[in-house]
């Protein structure tokens, strides 16, 4: 059952009906306590695509109109890349709740511009963070919380697969924002410095298919990302490594997404004093492994109705704006590191 339900409905719209919005959208119109009332796409197609999705939904190629009804409170944007900026700025002056998909934009600029426009005009400005609400990555992030892991030393993840190949945009910029969202949110402290090798090998000139990157922050630890749309497997994995147990998150196995590892190299209290030396004090722990047992709700279920509980309840969402803007001040610094051979560029003054 929604955690949310209010006696009026949360009127939105939605603009954009490509790959992903269909699946934006398809859970917006099934939302308990919200009601689309509009879609936008110039495609003729996309909005026949829509009918079937919103059935009771107004459908238009016409931004303005959609932006000009005053009974809209909330947009969710779902365009490519490039136009997300410019359309969650237009929203946001039209006094309407924005939903961006990731990532919130191109540029740091322009995130910080969307930013300071959602708060001078009290308005939830969210970015489409999928695995901060895939119950998955919550039961890990719950267990770093806790204490239960331990000090985060370091995390890597892998997200690869064969296609879908962008014209617009690097295999970094469209995959890396869902690890850098959850990076941030597990490793305490902020990121200092990005160092990103990439290749272009199928649009030479184009947008890398293949990149490496290494996040340090602020307290030594490093998150690691690989990401690729020229690979032979698909894969969507991230280990997490802490001082007292280590977790492994799997997207591609449904069954049994994470696990956890009661291993760990630790220092005997007896053999701290320095009398022997220290590589000869370290102990290897290897103990039991955890399979815990995760909740099957559709992340995407889960993201739409916490845009609209943000709403109703006047709070902030757990993926809101400021965190898409330290996503995109990564995306950035990497694209420059990318630029100057790998060079490890400051992630602060992206410089």
């Amino acid at each position: 059952m929604s955690s949310f339900a209010y006696t009026e409905p949360l009127r939105l719209a939605q603009i954009g009906v490509g790959y992903w919005g269909r699946n934006l959208l398809r859970n917006a119109a099934a939302m308990p306590g919200a009601e689309v009332v509009a879609v936008c796409d110039r495609d003729e197609d996309a909005r026949d695509v829509a009918g079937r999705l919103a059935p009771e939904a107004r459908l238009t190629g016409d931004l303005d109109s959609v932006l000009a009804d005053p009974s809209i409170e909330a947009v969710i944007v779902a365009t490519e890349t490039p136009t997300h900026a410019s359309i969650a700025t237009r929203a946001l002056e039209a006094g309407k709740h924005v939903f961006v998909e990731k990532p919130l934009a191109q540029t740091e600029a322009e995130a910080e511009a969307l930013v300071a426009l959602a708060d001078a005009r009290d308005l939830r400005l969210m970015v489409g963070h999928l695995l901060r609400y895939h119950p998955a990555y919550r039961h890990v992030e719950s267990l770093v919380r806790a204490g239960t892991l331990g000090q985060i030393r370091y995390l890597y993840s892998v997200r690869v697969n064969l296609g879908i190949v962008r014209e617009h945009e690097s295999a970094f910029d469209s995959l890396a924002p869902h690890d850098l969202a959850i990076a941030l949110s597990l490793i305490p402290g902020e990121p200092v410095s990005v160092s990103a090798r990439g290749h272009a090998y199928l649009q030479p000139g184009g947008p890398e298919d293949v990149v490496f990157a290494s996040v340090t922050f602020e307290g030594g630890e490093i998150a690691h990302l690989h990401c690729s749309w020229l690979d032979p497997h698909k894969v969507r994995r991230t280990t997490v490594v802490g001082s007292e147990q280590m977790a492994v998150i799997d997207d591609m196995e449904a069954a049994e997404p994470v696990r956890v590892y009661d291993k760990g190299v630790g220092t005997p209290a007896s053999e701290r004093d320095g009398t022997v030396p220290y590589a000869d004090a370290l102990s290897v722990r290897s103990g039991d492994v955890l399979v815990p047992r995760i909740d099957r709700a559709e992340p995407l279920r889960l993201e739409v109705e916490e845009f609209a509980s943000a709403i109703r309840q006047g709070r902030a969402p757990r993926s809101d704006g400021r965190e898409g803007l330290a996503v995109v001040r990564i995306l950035e610094a990497a694209r420059r590191s990318i630029g100057a051979g790998g060079a490890p560029i400051d992630v602060q003054r992206g410089a």
